[in-house]
């Protein structure tokens, strides 16, 4: 594995210290993206947003996780072309494009990004891919990759750039995301270290070791790496229990949705007032004049998040739930149920839906992950989703009352 970047062209001089990963070594021509104003941006967006409230040890930033996928973006390729060796079109600038884009894959995020994920807003793929080959090109040139390269990396919705590989794009794109990718070894890692929970942690190293390309080219784990698979399920399984969807986490994020919505809704924000921001600009442009008319985001801000005051597993077979769950129909719920039970403000959240992927290649068995033999089966992972995904009623007036009224509200056909 050690002779795979000397053969690129590749060098990793320039220590950066994470608490995760020790000393994460960068090419020195890396520099200029690392110190862009677009990349240390990042250091003033919360990972996990208002987690803090309940964990508070949850401060850890975008920056940070950018710099942890980056290394595990570096040692999953090593490791990829060490056990299967050259791939079609892949020299030593696409290398780089890859690295690059694992660097630099979270620069379209603004604050809340994932919660607003069902608003028209543009999703912050798209966004990284403009800014790489906009604000950031001359950095991303300086690193010897094609910010086009990168920008279709980020974003799967762009075409090959010409003259690229299509093997290695896809290549590529299938290791930035899919089930064992380093966006996803690294925020589970991180989070659950910041957060003092155990739930997260992966066996990493374990992981990197049993990567490698199927006959076809495809990412995969070999036959001893599908523990892994199963660990990294069940840890997602329990961090959003835990942590991400936290009934106070909830909480809080639905008040910061709710805010933005009605802010949308009356033309008092637009979209693209919200891009690029950090947290501390977000909260700024929100305390604007008829910008937060509930007060709920500067509620959010200052710790007092509104009291649970139902909990109901989501059917989506039930009428009810449904409407729940559409955003357009949502306010009138919740004008309803405040004013049957005489409260102020009442605020109905329904988790999104989220996946947990498992369509990994076995090397060598010709079969899937879904396919082996594996208590994990699709109806156990589909099983995850369904038991996540809780309706929940939150609210400043009597918790007996607002109950009651949720109740009646979601409880028929």
């Amino acid at each position: 594995m050690d002779d795979i970047w000397p053969r690129l062209g590749i060098a990793f001089d320039e220590p950066v210290r994470d608490p995760l990963w020790r000393d994460v070594m960068m090419p020195t021509e890396f520099e200029p993206i690392l110190t862009s104003p677009d990349f240390v941006k990042l250091s003033r967006i919360l990972q996990l947003g208002p987690t803090h409230l309940v964990y508070p040890g949850a401060t850890h930033t975008r920056r940070a996780h950018s710099i942890g996928v980056f290394e595990l973006a570096k040692r999953s390729l090593a490791t990829v072309l060490s056990r299967s060796g050259p791939v079609a079109g892949l020299d030593g600038a696409a290398a780089r494009g890859f690295l690059v884009a694992a660097l630099c894959h979270d620069l379209g995020h603004f604050p809340y990004a994932h919660s607003l994920k069902e608003l028209p807003l543009r999703d912050h793929e798209s966004l990284t891919a403009d800014i790489v080959r906009g604000s950031l090109r001359p950095a991303v040139e300086a690193a010897g990759a094609d910010p086009d390269l990168v920008a279709a990396i980020v974003d799967q919705g762009l075409p090959a750039p010409a003259g690229s590989s299509a093997v290695a794009l896809r290549l590529f794109r299938s290791m930035l995301s899919g089930v064992l990718d380093p966006d996803k070894l690294d925020y589970l890692n991180r989070d659950a270290w910041a957060c003092g929970v155990p739930y997260g942690q992966q066996d990493v190293d374990f992981v990197l070791q049993r990567l490698g390309l199927d006959e076809s080219g495809r990412p995969g784990v070999t036959e001893r790496g599908v523990m892994a698979v199963e660990a990294l399920l069940f840890s997602k399984y329990q961090m959003y229990r835990a942590v991400y969807w936290h009934k106070t986490v909830r909480a809080a994020t639905a008040m910061i949705k709710k805010a933005v919505i009605v802010a949308l809704d009356d033309g008092a924000v637009e979209p693209d007032e919200l891009y690029g921001l950090d947290d501390g600009g977000f909260y700024s442009l929100m305390a604007g004049p008829g910008r937060d008319r509930s007060g709920l985001i500067a509620s959010v801000l200052h710790g007092a998040v509104l009291r649970p005051c139902l909990e109901l597993a989501f059917d989506p077979g039930l009428v009810a739930h449904a409407r729940a769950a559409d955003l357009s129909l949502r306010p009138r719920l919740e004008e309803a149920i405040a004013g049957d039970a005489g409260a102020e403000t009442v605020i109905v959240d329904v988790p999104e839906p989220i996946s947990f992927e498992s369509d990994l290649p076995i090397i060598g068995t010709g079969s899937g992950f879904s396919d082996y033999a594996t208590v994990f089966r699709p109806e156990v992972v589909a099983s995850f989703t369904r038991s996540l995904r809780v309706i929940r009623v939150f609210s400043d007036g009597s918790p007996e009352r607002v109950s009651a009224a949720a109740l009646e509200a979601l409880g028929g056909r």
